[in-house]
């Protein structure tokens, strides 16, 4: 076919398969698949259509691309618990039902319905993070970057932040702790070595221009070897000397005791002033970012100019909600709790039963939490091995079927998998040999 032969755009909409589809729609398929035609000609190449039928059929998969949702549910089989790329904990149940009461109609997001007058969204969720933490007052924002540029903005602009060198990382997508400082319009004032800080070394920084002292969780970073950092208390006892806010940013947050992660509770406990921690890590719920503390300082954070660029939605506070009246009597049924706690004999038998539908193998392997959480961890696990060349299958399966390649195989951590997504792995497997 020569570019002379190519129908025009009105020829090629009288296709009573493009007839029936949304004009506009149709239109903008057809000028789309008419010039990539035209491309192909002008290449020299061999065409890969025929006639005009051949070129509705191409119009016709352009618009079933575009009526595709890109963001896709995926079955996580790689025993990375809170995988950032596929979209960090999973939600509850419980959680997921107040997001669907509360987004289907109207809410009580800012009216106060005792007083019959404007109220506001932050109201909400306090009281349960105030039991939860042992806080006097609480923020919620929408992630944990927010939370700290929040606390540093309203505490700190155009003074002095101290900050131990050996806490100025890089975390995910190229994040960087110093960058979020500058932000807020403080001064950053390093102390201490990159290995080694002291309580001395905050003491002897703080000046007239000091403003508050500030904490970093080291998220998925650890030093070995020759270093030292202040117990939290020592720490506190030098804000608390100087008269200055300590502010603590935890990073991910548990608000259970696992090994190696603080909670907010303890921070407060241990003299903190303002806690910030993510709402979508290890404590299981939605993006969003919490600030808990001393009443007078949420406050002055809660009235800053920033904050209102920063708050979070509706349906985020619906979904943590949910997810925070679950941890006063019901955390099993937090999906990233039940990951880290399930026993290993348990993931064992999900994995035996999954090689056993696909004719796979059971191989003993090692679970991660990701997420910048507790980076030392190990949680034994147990996967299901089948053919290395079903990997880029599984992924184009749907729903989307995301493993770890290794050692000539395609491994099935059944760890971040449960029972019912088992079963859905085992059919895409079967569909993926065909």
């Amino acid at each position: 076919m020569r570019l002379r032969d190519l129908p025009s755009v009105d020829e090629l909409l009288r296709d009573e398969r493009l007839a029936k589809e949304s004009r506009p729609l149709a239109v903008a398929a057809a000028r789309s698949t008419l010039e990539r035609a035209r491309e192909e000609i002008r290449a020299g190449a061999e065409p890969s259509f025929v006639d005009s039928g051949d070129l509705a059929e191409r119009a016709l998969a352009e618009l079933a691309a575009q009526r595709r949702l890109r963001l896709r549910r995926v079955l996580n089989a790689t025993g990375i618990l809170v995988h950032t790329n596929l979209g960090r904990a999973p939600l509850a149940g419980a959680a997921l039902e107040r997001v669907l009461e509360v987004g289907a109609g109207f809410s009580n997001l800012e009216y106060d319905l005792t007083a019959g007058a404007r109220g506001s969204r932050q109201d909400h969720l306090a009281p349960l993070l105030r039991r939860l933490t042992g806080a006097e007052a609480a923020l919620v924002v929408n992630n944990n970057a927010a939370a700290v540029l929040l606390a540093l903005a309203a505490l700190a602009e155009g003074r002095e932040v101290l900050v131990s060198r050996g806490e100025l990382i890089e975390i995910g997508d190229g994040f960087r702790i110093p960058d979020v400082l500058a932000r807020s319009g403080a001064r950053l004032r390093e102390v201490g070595t990159t290995n080694r800080t002291r309580a001395e070394d905050y003491e002897a920084a703080i000046g007239f221009e000091t403003a508050l002292v500030l904490r970093v969780h080291q998220s998925n970073f650890r030093q070995v070897g020759f270093t030292e950092r202040p117990r939290f208390a020592q720490l506190a006892q030098v804000a608390k000397r100087a008269g200055i806010p300590l502010v603590d940013d935890l990073g991910s947050g548990a608000l259970v005791e696992l090994e190696g992660e603080p909670t907010p509770a303890s921070s407060l406990a241990a003299g903190a002033d303002l806690v910030c921690f993510s709402g979508d890590k290890l404590l299981g719920g939605p993006q969003a970012g919490i600030v808990v503390g001393s009443a007078e300082l949420v406050e002055r954070l809660k009235r800053h100019p920033l904050q209102r660029a920063l708050r979070a939605d509706k349906l985020s506070l619906a979904a943590l909600e949910g997810t925070l009246a679950l941890y006063l009597d019901r955390p099993q049924e937090i999906p990233v709790l039940r990951m880290l706690r399930e026993p290993a004999e348990a993931v064992r038998v999900r994995a035996k039963r999954l090689a056993a539908a696909v004719g796979g193998s059971v191989e003993e392997t090692v679970a991660r939490v990701g997420g910048g959480a507790l980076p030392l961890a190990e949680l034994p696990s147990f996967a299901c091995a089948v053919e290395e060349e079903l990997a880029a299958a599984l992924r184009a399966h749907e729903p989307p079927v995301l493993a770890v390649v290794r050692d000539g195989k395609t491994l099935l951590d059944c760890r971040t998998l449960t029972d019912a997504e088992a079963e859905e792995v085992a059919g895409a497997i079967v569909t993926a040999r065909r």
